[in-house]
């Protein structure tokens, strides 16, 4: 068994590959700066794409078995990410009037079970996705992909 034989990590992409499709959904729903996003998986968090950026984050270090690989995730997602998501909330604020009913609707990071009653819907687009170049997360997903083969043969 792959999991837990002979202390390799987990077969690659296994706990983590799942994380990767999310903030694909959640670009191609996401038309910046135009139209607030609220269905896809903004009707489930305000932040889809920091939410599969730290799944994938922590399923890499799950799956490489790294205690100091996950520090650095922590403290990047601490230091860097939340306050990016800080000054992009008070930029939407700005931006979107209806935005504080929904920032008190659906919360900032971890989903809520049920999504929220659509008013309009972000239906997901590949011209969106293409646009939002979410495929570049796709290069990351790749270079740990072949970080964890890498410790596999090692």
């Amino acid at each position: 068994m792959w999991l837990y034989s002979r202390g390799s990590p987990t077969p690659p992409g296994t706990p983590w590959l799942g994380a990767c499709r999310f903030p694909c959904w959640a670009a191609g729903c996401l038309a910046k700066n135009q139209q607030l996003a609220t269905g896809g998986p903004y009707a489930y968090t305000r932040n889809p794409l920091y939410l599969g950026t730290l799944l994938v984050a922590a399923g890499l270090a799950i799956a490489a078995r790294s205690v100091g690989l996950g520090a650095l995730f922590a403290a990047v997602f601490v230091f860097v990410y939340l306050p990016v998501i800080q000054n992009e909330e008070e930029y939407l604020h700005v931006l979107f009037r209806d935005y504080a009913a929904y920032a008190a609707a659906v919360p900032l990071l971890l989903p809520r079970l049920t999504p929220l009653p659509l008013k309009s819907s972000n239906p997901f687009r590949v011209a969106l996705y293409l646009k939002n170049q979410e495929y570049n997360a796709g290069a990351g997903f790749a270079a740990g992909l072949l970080f964890l083969l890498w410790k596999l043969v090692r």
